[in-house]
Protein backbone atom coordinates (compact mmCIF):
# COMPACT_ATOMS: atom_id res chain seq x y z
CA UNK A 1 0.00 0.00 0.00
CA UNK A 2 1.41 3.24 -1.03
CA UNK A 3 2.13 5.90 1.55
CA UNK A 4 0.09 9.11 1.38
CA UNK A 5 1.83 11.97 -0.28
CA UNK A 6 3.62 14.18 2.26
CA UNK A 7 2.38 17.76 2.27
CA UNK A 8 5.20 20.23 1.77
CA UNK A 9 5.03 22.74 4.62
CA UNK A 10 6.19 26.26 4.01
CA UNK A 11 9.33 27.11 5.92
CA UNK A 12 8.64 29.55 8.73
CA UNK A 13 9.82 33.06 8.15
CA UNK A 14 13.00 33.91 10.00
CA UNK A 15 12.25 36.30 12.86
CA UNK A 16 13.43 39.82 12.35
CA UNK A 17 16.13 40.52 14.89
CA UNK A 18 15.35 43.44 17.15
CA UNK A 19 18.01 46.12 17.18
CA UNK A 20 20.49 45.62 19.98
CA UNK A 21 19.83 47.85 22.96
CA UNK A 22 22.39 50.60 23.36
CA UNK A 23 22.32 51.84 26.93
CA UNK A 24 23.90 54.99 28.29
CA UNK A 25 24.86 55.39 31.93
CA UNK A 26 25.64 58.94 33.05
CA UNK A 27 28.11 58.84 35.92
CA UNK A 28 30.92 56.46 36.91
CA UNK A 29 30.48 56.77 40.64
CA UNK A 30 29.71 53.73 42.82
CA UNK A 31 26.08 53.58 41.66
CA UNK A 32 26.83 54.07 37.97
CA UNK A 33 29.46 51.34 37.80
CA UNK A 34 27.14 48.94 39.63
CA UNK A 35 24.42 49.51 37.06
CA UNK A 36 26.88 49.29 34.17
CA UNK A 37 28.17 45.95 35.42
CA UNK A 38 24.64 44.49 35.48
CA UNK A 39 23.84 45.86 32.02
CA UNK A 40 27.04 44.47 30.53
CA UNK A 41 26.33 41.08 32.09
CA UNK A 42 22.94 41.14 30.36
CA UNK A 43 24.65 41.54 26.99
CA UNK A 44 23.82 45.16 26.18
CA UNK A 45 26.05 47.66 24.49
CA UNK A 46 26.90 50.05 27.31
CA UNK A 47 28.54 53.47 27.25
CA UNK A 48 29.30 55.30 30.50
CA UNK A 49 29.94 59.04 30.39
CA UNK A 50 31.96 60.48 33.27
CA UNK A 51 33.08 64.09 33.43
CA UNK A 52 35.86 63.28 35.90
CA UNK A 53 39.08 61.58 34.87
CA UNK A 54 38.70 58.51 37.09
CA UNK A 55 36.15 56.21 38.72
CA UNK A 56 34.83 57.17 42.12
CA UNK A 57 32.25 59.93 41.86
CA UNK A 58 31.72 61.61 45.21
CA UNK A 59 34.62 59.66 46.71
CA UNK A 60 37.29 61.35 44.59
CA UNK A 61 38.93 63.70 47.07
CA UNK A 62 40.34 66.91 45.68
CA UNK A 63 41.77 69.67 47.88
CA UNK A 64 39.93 72.33 45.88
CA UNK A 65 36.12 72.55 45.56
CA UNK A 66 34.83 70.09 42.97
CA UNK A 67 31.92 67.80 42.17
CA UNK A 68 32.90 65.68 45.17
CA UNK A 69 31.89 66.69 48.68
CA UNK A 70 34.27 64.47 50.66
CA UNK A 71 36.96 66.18 52.68
CA UNK A 72 40.44 65.25 53.84
CA UNK A 73 39.42 62.97 56.72
CA UNK A 74 36.11 61.59 55.42
CA UNK A 75 35.31 57.98 56.31
CA UNK A 76 32.21 56.04 55.40
CA UNK A 77 29.43 56.01 58.02
CA UNK A 78 28.14 52.53 57.22
CA UNK A 79 30.40 49.61 58.05
CA UNK A 80 32.46 47.63 55.58
CA UNK A 81 30.28 44.57 56.19
CA UNK A 82 27.16 46.35 54.93
CA UNK A 83 28.79 48.60 52.33
CA UNK A 84 30.47 46.16 49.96
CA UNK A 85 28.94 44.91 46.74
CA UNK A 86 27.53 41.39 47.11
CA UNK A 87 29.88 39.87 44.56
CA UNK A 88 33.00 41.93 45.31
CA UNK A 89 34.07 41.97 48.97
CA UNK A 90 36.25 44.76 50.26
CA UNK A 91 39.85 43.79 51.03
CA UNK A 92 40.25 41.95 54.32
CA UNK A 93 42.72 44.53 55.61
CA UNK A 94 40.25 47.39 55.23
CA UNK A 95 39.05 48.78 58.58
CA UNK A 96 35.41 48.64 59.68
CA UNK A 97 34.94 52.17 58.36
CA UNK A 98 37.22 52.77 55.34
CA UNK A 99 38.40 56.23 54.34
CA UNK A 100 37.79 57.96 51.02
CA UNK A 101 41.09 56.85 49.44
CA UNK A 102 40.38 53.19 50.23
CA UNK A 103 36.86 53.48 48.87
CA UNK A 104 38.02 55.09 45.63
CA UNK A 105 40.54 52.27 45.15
CA UNK A 106 37.79 49.73 45.84
CA UNK A 107 35.46 51.24 43.23
CA UNK A 108 38.22 51.38 40.66
CA UNK A 109 39.08 47.73 41.29
CA UNK A 110 35.39 46.81 40.93
CA UNK A 111 35.10 48.63 37.59
CA UNK A 112 38.22 46.91 36.28
CA UNK A 113 37.23 43.45 37.53
CA UNK A 114 33.79 43.47 35.88
CA UNK A 115 34.90 44.98 32.59
CA UNK A 116 33.20 48.32 33.16
CA UNK A 117 36.39 50.36 32.84
CA UNK A 118 36.76 50.00 29.04
CA UNK A 119 33.16 51.20 28.60
CA UNK A 120 33.74 54.50 30.43
CA UNK A 121 34.37 57.67 28.45
CA UNK A 122 36.29 59.84 30.92
CA UNK A 123 36.39 63.62 30.71
CA UNK A 124 33.08 63.69 28.85
CA UNK A 125 30.31 65.88 30.24
CA UNK A 126 26.70 65.40 29.17
CA UNK A 127 25.01 68.76 28.65
CA UNK A 128 21.51 67.55 27.83
CA UNK A 129 19.47 64.41 27.32
CA UNK A 130 16.14 64.66 25.52
CA UNK A 131 13.63 61.97 24.62
CA UNK A 132 13.39 61.03 20.95
CA UNK A 133 9.91 60.65 19.45
CA UNK A 134 9.21 56.95 19.17
CA UNK A 135 11.69 55.99 21.87
CA UNK A 136 15.29 56.46 22.85
CA UNK A 137 17.35 59.44 23.98
CA UNK A 138 19.57 61.94 22.25
CA UNK A 139 22.47 63.22 24.30
CA UNK A 140 24.39 66.39 23.60
CA UNK A 141 27.94 66.38 24.94
CA UNK A 142 29.99 69.35 26.09
CA UNK A 143 32.03 69.32 22.88
CA UNK A 144 28.87 69.61 20.78
CA UNK A 145 28.66 66.01 19.64
CA UNK A 146 25.36 64.16 19.83
CA UNK A 147 24.78 60.47 20.53
CA UNK A 148 21.63 58.35 20.48
CA UNK A 149 20.78 55.51 22.83
CA UNK A 150 17.81 53.21 23.18
CA UNK A 151 17.84 53.53 26.98
CA UNK A 152 19.22 55.99 29.53
CA UNK A 153 20.34 55.41 33.12
CA UNK A 154 20.93 58.55 35.17
CA UNK A 155 23.45 57.91 37.95
CA UNK A 156 24.81 61.40 38.54
CA UNK A 157 24.06 61.46 42.25
CA UNK A 158 22.04 63.96 44.26
CA UNK A 159 24.67 65.34 46.66
CA UNK A 160 26.23 68.02 44.49
CA UNK A 161 23.91 71.10 44.37
CA UNK A 162 24.20 72.85 47.77
CA UNK A 163 21.13 74.15 49.57
CA UNK A 164 22.08 77.34 51.41
CA UNK A 165 20.22 78.62 54.48
CA UNK A 166 18.45 81.97 54.49
CA UNK A 167 18.18 84.24 57.50
CA UNK A 168 17.36 87.93 57.91
CA UNK A 169 20.33 90.25 57.58
CA UNK A 170 23.67 89.76 55.93
CA UNK A 171 26.68 87.76 57.07
CA UNK A 172 30.01 89.37 56.11
CA UNK A 173 32.45 86.73 57.27
CA UNK A 174 33.47 83.60 55.37
CA UNK A 175 30.32 81.66 54.44
CA UNK A 176 30.59 78.30 52.69
CA UNK A 177 28.58 75.14 52.24
CA UNK A 178 29.83 71.82 53.60
CA UNK A 179 30.23 70.73 49.96
CA UNK A 180 33.23 73.08 49.73
CA UNK A 181 34.80 72.10 53.07
CA UNK A 182 37.99 70.18 52.33
CA UNK A 183 40.19 70.51 55.41
CA UNK A 184 40.13 71.96 58.91
CA UNK A 185 43.50 73.67 58.45
CA UNK A 186 42.10 76.96 57.02
CA UNK A 187 40.01 77.32 60.19
CA UNK A 188 42.97 77.25 62.57
CA UNK A 189 42.43 79.72 65.43
CA UNK A 190 39.20 80.99 63.87
CA UNK A 191 35.77 81.32 65.45
CA UNK A 192 33.67 78.79 63.55
CA UNK A 193 29.91 78.15 63.41
CA UNK A 194 28.59 74.97 61.79
CA UNK A 195 24.90 74.91 60.85
CA UNK A 196 23.13 71.54 60.89
CA UNK A 197 22.94 68.28 62.79
CA UNK A 198 23.44 65.68 60.09
CA UNK A 199 26.52 63.61 59.38
CA UNK A 200 28.46 66.29 57.52
CA UNK A 201 27.68 68.96 60.12
CA UNK A 202 28.86 66.83 63.03
CA UNK A 203 31.99 65.63 61.23
CA UNK A 204 32.96 69.18 60.27
CA UNK A 205 32.30 70.49 63.78
CA UNK A 206 34.58 67.81 65.20
CA UNK A 207 37.33 68.47 62.66
CA UNK A 208 37.32 72.27 63.08
CA UNK A 209 37.17 71.91 66.88
CA UNK A 210 40.61 70.31 66.79
CA UNK A 211 42.21 73.51 65.50
CA UNK A 212 39.79 76.43 65.92
CA UNK A 213 39.74 79.10 68.60
CA UNK A 214 36.07 78.20 69.16
CA UNK A 215 33.57 75.97 67.34
CA UNK A 216 29.80 76.17 67.79
CA UNK A 217 27.13 74.04 66.17
CA UNK A 218 23.62 75.36 65.51
CA UNK A 219 20.70 72.95 65.30
CA UNK A 220 17.09 73.97 64.76
CA UNK A 221 15.74 70.56 65.76
CA UNK A 222 16.79 67.45 67.61
CA UNK A 223 18.67 64.50 66.11
CA UNK A 224 19.42 60.96 67.20
CA UNK A 225 23.18 60.45 67.39
CA UNK A 226 24.22 56.85 66.85
CA UNK A 227 27.76 55.80 67.80
CA UNK A 228 29.75 53.90 65.21
CA UNK A 229 30.26 50.98 67.60
CA UNK A 230 27.96 49.21 70.05
CA UNK A 231 29.05 46.20 72.09
CA UNK A 232 32.31 46.15 70.15
CA UNK A 233 30.59 45.82 66.78
CA UNK A 234 29.66 48.36 64.09
CA UNK A 235 26.27 49.76 65.01
CA UNK A 236 24.68 48.80 61.67
CA UNK A 237 25.77 45.19 62.25
CA UNK A 238 24.14 45.27 65.69
CA UNK A 239 21.01 46.65 64.06
CA UNK A 240 20.98 43.79 61.53
CA UNK A 241 21.83 40.98 63.95
CA UNK A 242 19.82 42.14 66.94
CA UNK A 243 17.43 45.06 66.47
CA UNK A 244 15.88 43.82 63.25
CA UNK A 245 14.79 40.63 64.94
CA UNK A 246 12.24 42.72 66.81
CA UNK A 247 8.88 43.74 65.34
CA UNK A 248 9.00 47.19 63.78
CA UNK A 249 6.82 48.65 66.55
CA UNK A 250 9.32 47.52 69.21
CA UNK A 251 12.46 48.30 67.20
CA UNK A 252 12.22 52.05 67.64
CA UNK A 253 11.81 51.70 71.41
CA UNK A 254 14.73 49.28 71.68
CA UNK A 255 17.04 51.60 69.76
CA UNK A 256 15.90 54.58 71.81
CA UNK A 257 16.51 52.72 75.08
CA UNK A 258 19.96 51.55 73.92
CA UNK A 259 21.01 55.09 73.01
CA UNK A 260 19.70 56.45 76.30
CA UNK A 261 21.70 53.86 78.23
CA UNK A 262 24.88 54.42 76.23
CA UNK A 263 24.94 58.21 76.05
CA UNK A 264 22.00 59.71 77.93
CA UNK A 265 19.65 62.39 76.63
CA UNK A 266 20.47 65.16 74.18
CA UNK A 267 19.62 67.69 76.85
CA UNK A 268 22.54 66.32 78.90
CA UNK A 269 24.75 67.86 76.19
CA UNK A 270 22.81 71.09 75.64
CA UNK A 271 21.21 69.77 72.45
CA UNK A 272 17.50 69.73 71.53
CA UNK A 273 15.62 66.50 72.00
CA UNK A 274 14.39 64.84 68.79
CA UNK A 275 10.66 64.92 68.13
CA UNK A 276 10.76 61.80 65.97
CA UNK A 277 11.75 58.18 66.45
CA UNK A 278 15.33 56.99 65.77
CA UNK A 279 14.32 55.47 62.41
CA UNK A 280 12.04 58.28 61.23
CA UNK A 281 14.83 60.51 59.89
CA UNK A 282 18.20 59.97 58.30
CA UNK A 283 20.52 58.84 61.11
CA UNK A 284 23.54 60.81 62.27
CA UNK A 285 26.37 58.32 62.82
CA UNK A 286 29.00 59.95 64.99
CA UNK A 287 30.97 58.84 68.05
CA UNK A 288 32.85 62.10 68.65
CA UNK A 289 30.35 64.97 68.69
CA UNK A 290 29.02 64.32 72.19
CA UNK A 291 32.55 63.64 73.44
CA UNK A 292 33.78 66.98 72.08
CA UNK A 293 30.80 68.83 73.55
CA UNK A 294 31.43 67.45 77.04
CA UNK A 295 35.13 68.31 76.71
CA UNK A 296 34.29 71.92 75.90
CA UNK A 297 35.58 71.87 72.34
CA UNK A 298 32.15 72.19 70.64
CA UNK A 299 29.45 74.52 71.94
CA UNK A 300 25.79 73.81 71.05
CA UNK A 301 23.59 76.65 69.82
CA UNK A 302 19.91 76.75 68.80
CA UNK A 303 18.62 77.93 65.42
CA UNK A 304 19.76 81.25 63.98
CA UNK A 305 17.45 84.25 64.24
CA UNK A 306 19.46 86.72 62.15
CA UNK A 307 22.96 87.82 61.28
CA UNK A 308 24.58 91.20 61.02
CA UNK A 309 28.15 91.48 59.78
CA UNK A 310 30.05 88.80 61.65
CA UNK A 311 27.54 88.74 64.51
CA UNK A 312 25.11 85.86 64.60
CA UNK A 313 22.04 86.14 66.86
CA UNK A 314 20.30 82.92 67.88
CA UNK A 315 16.65 82.35 68.72
CA UNK A 316 17.44 82.20 72.44
CA UNK A 317 18.64 85.79 72.28
CA UNK A 318 22.37 85.05 72.58
CA UNK A 319 24.80 86.42 70.00
CA UNK A 320 28.38 85.68 69.02
CA UNK A 321 30.86 86.82 66.43
CA UNK A 322 32.21 84.23 63.98
CA UNK A 323 34.97 84.41 61.40
CA UNK A 324 33.57 81.49 59.39
CA UNK A 325 30.18 79.82 58.97
CA UNK A 326 29.90 76.36 57.41
CA UNK A 327 26.36 75.51 56.29
CA UNK A 328 25.86 71.74 56.32
CA UNK A 329 22.29 72.22 55.17
CA UNK A 330 21.93 69.53 52.56
CA UNK A 331 21.48 69.46 48.81
CA UNK A 332 18.81 70.08 46.23
CA UNK A 333 17.90 67.13 44.05
CA UNK A 334 18.55 68.30 40.51
CA UNK A 335 19.18 66.73 37.11
CA UNK A 336 20.01 69.64 34.79
CA UNK A 337 20.77 67.33 31.86
CA UNK A 338 17.07 66.39 31.70
CA UNK A 339 14.14 68.59 30.72
CA UNK A 340 12.44 70.01 33.82
CA UNK A 341 9.22 68.26 32.79
CA UNK A 342 11.04 64.93 32.98
CA UNK A 343 13.37 65.13 35.97
CA UNK A 344 12.33 67.73 38.55
CA UNK A 345 12.55 65.98 41.93
CA UNK A 346 13.28 68.97 44.12
CA UNK A 347 10.09 68.71 46.18
CA UNK A 348 9.01 66.48 49.04
CA UNK A 349 7.98 63.57 46.79
CA UNK A 350 9.84 61.55 44.15
CA UNK A 351 7.22 60.00 41.83
CA UNK A 352 9.25 57.05 40.54
CA UNK A 353 8.33 53.40 40.92
CA UNK A 354 10.82 51.75 43.27
CA UNK A 355 12.78 55.03 43.05
CA UNK A 356 13.91 53.84 39.59
CA UNK A 357 11.16 53.78 36.95
CA UNK A 358 9.65 56.89 35.37
CA UNK A 359 5.88 56.72 34.91
CA UNK A 360 5.98 58.16 31.36
CA UNK A 361 9.30 57.05 29.89
CA UNK A 362 9.88 53.31 29.90
CA UNK A 363 13.41 53.77 28.56
CA UNK A 364 14.56 56.10 31.38
CA UNK A 365 15.91 54.84 34.71
CA UNK A 366 17.30 56.56 37.80
CA UNK A 367 20.09 54.76 39.62
CA UNK A 368 20.92 55.77 43.19
CA UNK A 369 18.12 58.34 43.57
CA UNK A 370 17.34 57.28 47.12
CA UNK A 371 18.73 57.90 50.58
CA UNK A 372 18.98 54.68 52.56
CA UNK A 373 19.46 54.27 56.27
CA UNK A 374 22.63 52.46 55.37
CA UNK A 375 24.84 52.30 52.29
CA UNK A 376 23.63 53.25 48.85
CA UNK A 377 25.72 51.33 46.32
CA UNK A 378 24.91 47.71 47.25
CA UNK A 379 21.30 48.68 46.59
CA UNK A 380 22.10 50.50 43.35
CA UNK A 381 23.80 47.30 42.22
CA UNK A 382 20.46 45.46 42.60
CA UNK A 383 18.68 48.34 40.87
CA UNK A 384 20.95 47.73 37.88
CA UNK A 385 19.94 44.07 37.73
CA UNK A 386 16.27 45.03 37.75
CA UNK A 387 16.78 47.59 35.00
CA UNK A 388 18.55 44.97 32.88
CA UNK A 389 15.61 42.60 33.31
CA UNK A 390 13.19 45.39 32.38
CA UNK A 391 15.07 46.18 29.17
CA UNK A 392 15.16 42.50 28.22
CA UNK A 393 11.42 42.20 28.82
CA UNK A 394 11.88 39.75 31.70
CA UNK A 395 10.28 42.15 34.18
CA UNK A 396 7.11 44.17 33.63
CA UNK A 397 6.09 47.45 35.15
CA UNK A 398 2.83 47.56 37.13
CA UNK A 399 -0.19 48.02 34.84
CA UNK A 400 -1.15 51.18 36.75
CA UNK A 401 2.26 52.56 37.57
CA UNK A 402 0.89 55.89 38.80
CA UNK A 403 -1.18 54.11 41.45
CA UNK A 404 1.81 51.95 42.40
CA UNK A 405 3.98 55.05 42.84
CA UNK A 406 1.29 56.69 44.95
CA UNK A 407 1.14 53.64 47.22
CA UNK A 408 4.92 53.78 47.71
CA UNK A 409 4.85 57.46 48.61
CA UNK A 410 1.91 57.03 50.99
CA UNK A 411 3.42 53.97 52.72
CA UNK A 412 7.10 54.70 53.50
CA UNK A 413 9.18 52.27 55.54
CA UNK A 414 8.81 54.58 58.55
CA UNK A 415 6.98 57.86 59.20
CA UNK A 416 9.80 59.91 57.71
CA UNK A 417 9.78 63.69 58.03
CA UNK A 418 7.94 65.43 55.18
CA UNK A 419 10.93 67.40 53.96
CA UNK A 420 12.85 67.45 50.65
CA UNK A 421 15.77 65.80 52.45
CA UNK A 422 13.63 62.76 53.28
CA UNK A 423 11.78 62.56 49.96
CA UNK A 424 14.05 59.70 48.90
CA UNK A 425 14.53 58.09 52.34
CA UNK A 426 14.24 54.30 52.59
CA UNK A 427 15.16 51.64 55.09
CA UNK A 428 18.19 49.80 53.69
CA UNK A 429 16.94 46.29 54.41
CA UNK A 430 13.26 46.83 53.54
CA UNK A 431 14.11 48.49 50.24
CA UNK A 432 16.61 45.77 49.46
CA UNK A 433 13.94 43.12 50.03
CA UNK A 434 11.62 44.86 47.59
CA UNK A 435 14.28 45.01 44.88
CA UNK A 436 15.43 41.43 45.39
CA UNK A 437 11.83 40.23 45.28
CA UNK A 438 11.38 41.94 41.93
CA UNK A 439 14.45 40.30 40.37
CA UNK A 440 13.29 36.96 41.72
CA UNK A 441 16.52 36.06 43.41
CA UNK A 442 18.16 35.65 46.76
CA UNK A 443 20.81 37.92 48.12
CA UNK A 444 23.01 38.21 51.21
CA UNK A 445 21.76 39.87 54.41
Amino acid sequence: MSQPARVQEAAPEAPVAAPRSRVCVIGAGPTGIGAAKALLAAGFEVVVYEKNTEVGGNWIFKPAPSHSSVFETTHIISSKALSQYDDFPMPADYPDYPGHAQLKAYFQAYAAHFGVLPRIRFGVEVRSAVPVPGGGWELTLADGRTERFTHLCVATGHHWKPRMPRYPGEYRGELLHSHDFKSAVPFTQKRVLVIGGGNSACDIAVETARVSARTCISMRRGYWFIPKFLMGKPSDVINLKLMRKLPKALRQGAIKLTLRLVQGKNSDYGLPEPEHGPLEAHPTINSELLYFIRHGRIHPKPDIQRWDGKTVTFVDGTAEDFDSVVAATGFETSFPVLPVSVGDYSGTEVPLYLKVFHPRYEDLFFIGLFQPQGCIWPLADVQGELVARAIKGEWKRPPDIDAAIRREIDHPDYAFSKTPRHATEVDFHEYRKRLVREIGGRRAF
